[in-house]
């Protein structure tokens, strides 16, 4: 391993969950590729001491690999992305849920791809979800069949903007990402997509088809601690008015891209939303159902009102219900071996 620049930084913002952050540590302490750090920022958990403890016993055993920080005040989720970055040394970061775990050889994979291109400044991964045990896989996300370039501009980004949301595995070039930081959208829990818009301005992305990262589901949420999330979003819970908050943002960040880089990518960015908008419906289909068709109305305030698919999620989840839906969505993307292409979706040119 490279200890003054290793070629990637693998970035966690811990808070909370001590209980599976060593199975995290170990997931990627066990990758065989070698020149990578792990970065870790604390951000003012009531868990901070057993966070700590866990960490200094790995970094004893790995002193050059290891790096943890305890932040100040709590930066909240998009703040603490951003101070990872800022921390790391690796040419390129990886990010990693705290709760989350790195598939086997996923780092080998991304350094393989970043050497067989040239200017890549964001690498969109394939991952999967698990329950309860990694080996308890229920759905796996891969967008594409085979590795893909994506030259740098707007169809890009729009195909990348929406697939960038869960952080886990997400690659982003770091001194490019250091260029865009800013404070403007800290509260939102979408720097990532911020990052991903812009640095997709200049930058080529590529898609790789091997999971890069487990996912674990049900977890509880522990966003609305900070200063800028307070108010918007609620420790433990996933109220619908944050789940509104949540898809303004998405809209906003986007919207400002298209303005400040002077690129066209709002509209294309909506309907893709639109085409896949099942998750954004279904994570509020299980509250009363006057509280899920209120939600409903507003989202379709926010433009999806255009988008066909956007009815035929609600009414396949008004009559059948998630649990039903989830079945068979997982069914057709087993058969299929990757997410099917709904509507105008910019491919990329596969190599």
């Amino acid at each position: 391993m490279n200890q003054i620049h290793p070629k990637i930084s693998v970035c966690i913002p811990a808070y909370n969950r001590p209980e599976v952050l060593s199975a995290l540590l170990e997931s990627v302490l066990s990758q065989t590729y070698t020149n990578f750090e792990i970065v870790i920022c604390e951000d003012c958990s009531p868990r901070r001491e057993e966070i700590s403890c866990i960490v200094a016993a790995y970094a004893k055993q790995y002193p050059c690999i290891i790096s943890y920080h305890e932040n100040e005040k709590n930066l909240g989720y998009d703040g603490n992305i951003r101070n990872l970055i800022a921390k790391a040394a690796g040419e390129y970061c990886l990010f990693m849920g705290n709760d989350d775990l790195m598939y086997a050889d996923a780092l080998t994979v991304v350094a393989s791809a970043i050497a067989r291109h040239q200017n890549v400044g964001v690498v969109l991964r394939s991952y999967a979800s698990f329950d309860g045990s990694p080996d308890n896989i229920n759905q796996i996300f891969r967008y594409f069949q085979s590795e893909t370039l994506f030259p740098a501009g707007s169809n890009t980004i729009s195909t990348f903007y929406r697939r960038s949301v869960v952080i886990s595995g997400m690659v982003v070039n770091r001194e490019e990402a250091l260029k865009y930081s800013t404070e403007r959208f800290d509260g939102t829990l979408l720097y990532q997509l911020y990052l991903v818009a812009n640095i997709l301005t200049k930058m080529d992305g590529i898609f790789v088809p091997e999971i890069l990262a487990l996912y674990r589901n049900g977890g509880i949420p522990d966003f609305g601690n900070s200063e800028k999330e307070k108010g918007l979003f609620t420790p433990k819970v996933q109220t619908h008015e944050s789940s509104l908050y949540f898809m303004r943002g998405m809209l906003e960040i986007a919207l400002w891209t298209e303005v400040s880089q002077k690129i066209k990518i709002y509209k294309p960015i909506l309907a893709d939303i639109g085409n896949y908008c099942y998750p954004i419906l279904s994570i509020q289909s299980k509250q009363p159902k006057y509280i899920f068709l209120k939600y409903t109305y507003k989202l379709a305030g926010m433009g999806l009102w255009k988008n066909k698919m956007f009815y035929v999620y609600f009414l396949t989840l008004l009559f059948f219900g998630s649990n039903r839906v989830d079945r068979i969505i997982r069914y057709i993307k087993r058969r299929t071996g990757s997410t099917p292409i709904i509507g105008n979706l910019y491919r990329g040119e596969v190599k």
